[in-house]
């Protein structure tokens, strides 16, 4: 069946007036307790001259500090790290929001400045729930996203912090014995993350992390699953080349889309991809350095500003692309990474979470964070997990190649808010 060409639509900035921004990073991990299913059959493609509609809205404060964390956290890691990279900036902005709902004095205003809670506690809680809500009324891919307290059995801990973990988190609290059977303690956390997020996310605490003085762990658990609006013919991945930063080529299986409908902008050293999923307001969006530029000097000048300009300007068109299969997953244990970028106190004996216990010291151990994502024909499963633990011990238009190392981010585009975030340097490797 021949397809007809596409009708290119206005860019959303002429047709925005005024503009709107319509990208800000954040992510997608915990704040509900809620679980959407999968489509039991996938959306029909829309007719060739009629493309699905990407809408811009206003962005929002709560969207805006996320965004803005999601930027700090993925310059520091990737600088930790260099190489392959996967996270989810949202799952740590809400295990720290709830964290900061029993944070006071320094400790407190540590944690709002390295996460840019800008505003009061009295807003900001309601604010995650709300946009948590947001994004689930808007899709239908199976999102699955839960938050729980896991705390020692007989201890007290302050009430107005458990009402506000209840109340705009929906993460109960579950009684374990860290002092009496700390292992079965920490088997019982990671098979419940483990349920959540379909056996993607395992061990997310690994061993030797707890320990009789542990108290309290605050875990987010989520789950992504969606279909492309316009998947990849299977039959056509192949192998083709994968230019390395090094400059060295590999042979990596690439799909190949000879004619698809996606958000597209093309700077002098950059194009802007952004491809819809099937269910739902979420897509992901791909930043392809130019062939005579690289992915350091992207992330250099990476800010929010220009990440919604980019985004604001791009048009709906037919592409040819060719997109490599990949997986990755990524482990962190954050509690230097958090340190160096602000939270001195909270890993201290000097930390106030005396709005959590009373118990002095009382402090965060480390904050981990496990993530995973498979990008295939078909789309994408992604999920991610975050446990934080405190105690008290003392080119070409019409043809695109994503053959070079990219950034890739999946997105609710109605609210600009990021689920995730990462980079690819090497598609073979899985870590």
């Amino acid at each position: 069946m021949m397809i007809r060409p596409m009708k290119v639509q206005p860019s959303r900035r002429e047709k925005s007036s005024p503009p709107r921004s319509r990208f800000l990073l954040a992510l997608l991990l915990s704040v509900w307790g809620v679980c959407h299913p999968a489509l039991a059959h996938p959306l029909p493609e829309p007719p060739a001259d009629n493309p699905p509609e990407i809408v811009a809205v206003e962005s929002d404060a709560i969207v805006n500090q996320n965004n803005q964390f999601a930027l700090d956290l993925y310059n520091r890691l990737q600088t930790e790290t260099g190489g392959n990279l996967f996270f989810s900036p949202y799952s740590l902005s809400v295990g720290m929001a709830m964290t900061y709902a029993g944070a006071r004095t320094e400790t407190a205003a540590e944690i709002a400045r390295v996460f840019h809670f800008e505003r009061s506690p009295d807003s900001l809680h309601p604010e995650f729930t709300t946009l948590l809500n947001n994004i689930k009324t808007r899709t239908n891919s199976q999102l699955c996203i839960v938050n729980r307290l896991w705390g020692q059995s007989g201890y007290t801990f302050q009430e107005p912090f458990l009402e506000i973990t209840r109340t705009y988190y929906d993460a109960p609290l579950t009684p374990v014995d860290f002092r009496g059977n700390t292992e079965a303690s920490r088997q019982q956390i990671n098979a419940w993350v483990s349920q959540e997020t379909q056996n993607q996310i395992r061990d997310l605490i690994p061993a030797g992390i707890l320990d009789e003085w542990t108290r309290l762990v605050l875990t987010n658990a989520v789950y992504f699953k969606g279909d492309w609006l316009f998947p990849f013919p299977e039959e056509l991945t192949a192998g083709d080349r994968f230019t390395l930063p090094s400059g060295e080529e590999i042979t990596v299986p690439m799909m190949h889309h000879p004619k698809v409908a996606i958000g597209y902008y093309k700077l002098p050293d950059l194009q802007v991809l952004e491809l819809p999923y099937a269910a739902g307001n979420l897509s992901m969006v791909v930043l392809l350095p130019d062939e005579n530029s690289d992915l350091q000097q992207l992330e250099k000048k990476l800010t929010i500003a220009r990440l919604e300009s980019w985004i604001e300007a791009s048009e709906y068109v037919e592409l040819e692309v060719w997109f490599p299969k990949f997986q990755l997953t990524s482990s962190f244990k954050m509690k230097s990474t958090l340190s160096s970028m602000g939270m001195k106190s909270a890993f201290t004996e000097a930390a106030d979470l005396s709005g959590i216990s009373p118990e002095k010291p009382f402090y965060l151990y480390d904050v981990v964070h496990k993530a995973f994502v498979d990008v295939n024909e078909r789309g994408t499963e992604a999920s991610a997990a975050t446990g934080v633990i405190a105690g008290s011990r003392s080119a070409v238009r019409d043809r695109i190649r994503v053959d070079r190392p990219f950034i890739f981010l999946i997105r609710d585009f109605e609210s600009g808010t990021i689920l995730f975030l990462g980079a690819v340097l090497n598609p073979l490797e899985r870590e």
